[in-house]
């Protein structure tokens, strides 16, 4: 861990300066030059790093570009999401986050606060479960049937009565997330918070993300889900169409 944790000063300091020696970067981190040359080599081998002249000064390589590239969809998403979840958590007074699929979970990327919402909690850089959340279902009914099942093979965790935990009725009520175009969530995943999804579409029809709309079930009730459903569904071809992407 020590290792990881030095070479990732050394970029840090390759980032902050440009280009550095390896007495300079040795000094900062306080370590022997041989430390540095053996952190260098390491990163050179993966193109983090370069160095035009042999034993001349390190600078980031082309390797850092790939990983930055990695990033760049889900920040150009949130960079374009937004406004528009700004908007909507103002049309409808309640709290707006984006999701996307990672791994078997849903991670929040962006959340907007409706002029509604009070003390909500920051879901923003979390993890939440995709069987009993309104945008975990939409990842999930859009996911391969690969990561579906593989969800679905563990045993799902029950968060409130209402949490459906079974296989078949699960897989039926995905399928209606497919036909219909939006999940719901009805203290499932929390007593007396409702929460209703839309996918959000890249090119070739391709679902990046879910857009949802969260609130305290008092206010979010059953009745204003549809009418609410149709606002996500303009909001999230709006963040579609703001990524460049062309509507069919």
């Amino acid at each position: 861990m020590q290792s990881v944790d030095r070479a990732a000063r050394v970029l840090e300091i390759l980032a902050r300066e440009g280009a550095s020696s390896t007495g300079e970067i040795a000094r900062e981190l306080e370590v022997h030059a041989s430390t540095v040359t053996r952190l260098l080599a390491a990163l050179e081998a993966h193109e983090l790093v370069e160095r035009p002249e042999p034993g001349g000064r390190a600078r980031l390589g082309v390797g850092v570009l790939r990983l930055a590239g990695a990033v760049a969809v889900p920040l150009d998403l949130t960079g374009q999401a937004g406004p528009v979840c700004e908007e909507l958590a103002r049309r409808v007074g309640e709290t707006v986050n984006v999701a996307e699929l990672r791994e078997d979970s849903a991670v929040n990327l962006y959340q907007a606060q409706g002029p509604s919402s009070v003390a909500m909690h920051n879901w923003v850089g979390d993890r939440t479960v995709l069987h009993a959340t309104s945008s975990g279902k939409v990842l999930l009914a859009h996911a391969s049937p690969a990561q579906r099942e593989r969800v679905l093979s563990h045993s799902l965790e029950r968060f409130t009565e209402r949490t459906v935990t079974a296989r078949s009725p699960l897989l039926r009520e995905l399928e209606q997330v497919r036909e219909q175009g939006y999940a719901i969530a009805v203290e499932e995943f929390e007593e007396g918070l409702n929460a209703l999804a839309v996918p959000i579409h890249g090119e070739g029809g391709r679902v990046i993300a879910a857009l949802s709309v969260a609130g305290p079930a008092y206010r979010l009730r059953a009745e204003r889900l549809p009418a609410t459903a149709r606002l996500l569904v303009e909001a999230a071809a709006e963040i579609s169409r703001r990524l460049g992407v062309r509507s069919s």
